[in-house]
């Protein structure tokens, strides 16, 4: 489903409501939720319970089929959530980032945009997957020396195969295709890493994965949930901010000369306007009380975190908050991302990645000289992770 976007006036002060994702966030997800949050402190309040288990991501579907022998890290939760989670923190440490990686994302963007300038023509969402696969393969430990083939087979894997279909024909297609993109990812790309780091562990998460006993399936697995994490939603977020910025020349101004920590607080508030998840799923295992509005959520219920609702709460992030807004200031106690990368003990750990690889990329990129934004891109809803897809966004220059 694809969506012209107009810019229309905002809802709460009459000035422009520059959201350009926000028409699609009705496209739903792979469940039907009893009950949607409003505001940012009920949202918040609903992912930082102890009392929730995932229900978006196929994490139900997934449990109703039969479960591997481990759970990958997406599905688990309390104890064995966060002994997983402390044992993969060292792949995202802050030191990390902006050492090893750093130097990675500077050299895959010099590369990109460079071969870009030569060309004078390009695929922007081409030019960021390639860059989000390369990157988050690094940290994972699969094998990048076929970044375009590896770029190929994960985006034909998390751009289809989960709209609605029906008649039994149908779904019997859509299951059998989905099947032939994991088999082919996995013996292709997570196979041939397997045998390699069995020769040679290396600092990545594959390499953690053996050393912890799991086998072929159960790592298959947690590398579609990496690849969505750090491949798939990376990748949109680049041609977002990217998108406004080309279209908005004081975003673009703003941006180039502001310094590194000026560069990320402005992709922060791009994200909190254009969040790439628009709703987070949870299940309650127990009532909770919401003090302040006085209504409780019960025990059972799919609740939908409404992530885009959330980070347009203006008792947040104040007034205008459907605009993107450099230097808006905003409480330690919210964020200047809002909850674009989830809360509580499932809030994404590879943040910092995705903020300075965006970065690094894009102030390469739109330093180019005679830069265009000549196709601005189709915008989709992706329902597996429910968020918007941008395809087919041209960029030229002198």
């Amino acid at each position: 489903m694809s969506v012209a976007t107009t810019e229309k006036a905002c809802p709460m002060h009459g000035g422009p409501d520059q959201r350009k994702s926000a028409r699609l966030a009705t496209g739903g997800g792979t469940i039907a939720p009893d009950v949607s949050t409003a505001t940012f402190d009920q949202a918040r309040a609903v992912l930082r319970s102890g009392h929730t288990s995932q229900a978006g991501f196929l994490a139900e579907q997934v449990g109703r089929i039969g479960k591997p022998m481990r759970q990958p890290i997406l599905y688990l939760e309390g104890e064995a959530h966060r002994v997983q989670r402390s044992a993969t923190a060292r792949f995202f440490t802050p030191r990390v980032v902006t050492t090893r990686y750093r130097d990675l994302m500077i050299r895959l963007s010099d590369d990109l945009v460079g071969g870009f300038r030569k060309k004078k023509r390009a695929r922007l969402d081409d030019l960021s997957l390639e860059l989000a696969v390369a990157v988050a393969g690094d940290i994972v430990g699969l094998q990048t020396n076929d970044v375009r083939g590896l770029s190929k087979r994960l985006d034909a894997f998390f751009s289809g195969g989960f709209e609605k279909t029906s008649g039994k024909w149908a779904a019997i297609k859509r299951i059998v295709h989905s099947q032939i993109r994991v088999f082919s990812f996995y013996y292709r790309d997570v196979v041939p890493a397997i045998r390699a780091r069995k020769k040679a562990r290396q600092d990545d998460v594959i390499s953690h994965l053996i050393d912890e006993g799991y086998t072929g399936r159960e790592i298959l697995t947690e590398c579609l949930v990496y690849g969505a994490a750090g491949m798939a939603t990376t990748r949109e977020f680049i041609v977002m901010a990217a998108w406004h910025m080309l279209e908005r020349d004081e975003l673009r101004t703003a941006f180039l000369s502001a310094d590194e920590g000026g560069k990320i607080a402005l992709l922060e508030e791009l994200l909190r306007l254009e969040p790439v998840v628009g709703f987070l799923f949870r299940r309650m295992k127990a009532d909770l009380t919401d003090d302040g509005a006085d209504a409780t959520i019960k025990a059972g219920e799919a609740v939908a975190i409404d992530v885009r609702a959330a980070n347009s709460d203006e008792a947040a992030f104040g007034a205008c908050p459907h605009a993107a807004e450099p230097g808006r200031k905003v409480s330690a106690k919210y964020g200047n991302a809002g909850l674009s990368f989830g809360d509580g003990e499932h809030r994404c750990p590879g943040a910092q990645v995705a903020l300075y690889e965006t970065c690094l990329f894009l102030e390469r990129l739109l330093a180019t000289p005679g830069l265009k934004l000549e196709r601005a891109p189709d915008i989709a809803w992706n329902r597996l992770v429910t968020g918007y897809e941008l395809r087919n966004a041209i960029i030229t220059c002198d």
